[in-house]
């Protein structure tokens, strides 16, 4: 009789997926993939969840799994629920953060489902408790997944209010001691100016943790730059919409803006 089929959801199952050998080539071989909400709606400011965007994201993240990276990821709920503007319309602050943070889950579970159709075997771990849905946040066991070839996606934010997805993006990426924080976003990388404010903008391909915090580039909160400026986490910002772009920066590709010491 034929054994039973197993989804790539189950522990066992994952021992006949070995991790794919690393590319001699890659700079970055752990890294943490910051994703907002609206990568996953297609649109900026957008509602819901895509599901072309959403296929086309798992796809790319699957060739980068296969080059042997070892990918964290941590996604925003903004396409869901925004703590901020929920507290801008009157909700209590940490109400409306903790409504974010459940945001979150919604798209991790969407991602993990999406990486896995292609694929790739995933975990979602939860910095709130959802047991019935995710594992909760254990450090050593990120890590141990990640050195099994499995890709995980941190949801819940860092687990309070008043904390943005950024934040939990950069204390995450040195708990498991990866090699960079790659910030996705709708443009090129940072900008001496605002482009859609200003046609002659110019792209800075280099920029010190300093002038970021000096000039409050908004790409990614203080905070979280701060963590990364005083913990030397090298910070890579590039286009998402350009297919591609996340495995010519795992090469190293000079592509977007890096931000380092």
């Amino acid at each position: 009789m034929a054994p039973p089929t197993r989804s790539l959801t189950d522990d066992r199952d994952d021992r006949t997926i070995p991790p794919a050998p690393s590319h001699p080539a890659l700079k970055y071989h752990r890294i943490v993939l910051k994703l907002s909400g609206e990568a996953l709606s297609g649109a900026d400011g957008g509602f819901g969840i895509q599901p072309d965007m959403l296929g086309n994201l798992a796809a790319e993240l699957a060739e980068v799994h296969a080059l042997g990276v070892q990918i964290a990821i941590v996604v925003g709920g903004g396409n869901i629920f925004r703590g901020l503007k929920g507290s801008a319309a009157g909700m209590d602050r940490a109400q409306s953060d903790y409504m974010g943070m459940l945001a979150t889950v919604i798209n991790a579970l969407a991602m993990q489902d999406a990486l896995e159709k292609a694929n790739v075997p995933t975990r979602v771990q939860t910095a709130i408790q959802i047991s019935q849905v995710a594992e909760p946040y254990i450090r050593r066991r990120a890590i141990r997944h990640l050195e099994k070839g499995r890709v995980v996606i941190f949801a819940g934010g860092t687990g309070n209010p008043y904390f943005s997805t950024d934040t939990a993006a950069a204390l995450r990426a040195m708990e498991i001691h990866a090699d960079a924080l790659f910030k996705a976003t709708k443009v090129e990388g940072v900008y001496d100016r605002d482009p859609a404010r200003f046609p002659d903008a110019e792209m800075v391909t280099k920029m010190s943790f300093d002038r970021f915090l000096t000039e409050r580039i908004g790409v990614m909160d203080s905070t979280a730059a701060t963590l990364c400026r005083d913990n030397g986490l090298t910070i890579r910002v590039f286009k998402m919409a350009t297919r591609g772009n996340i495995k010519r920066v795992v090469f190293g590709d000079p592509i977007g803006t890096i931000v380092e010491a």
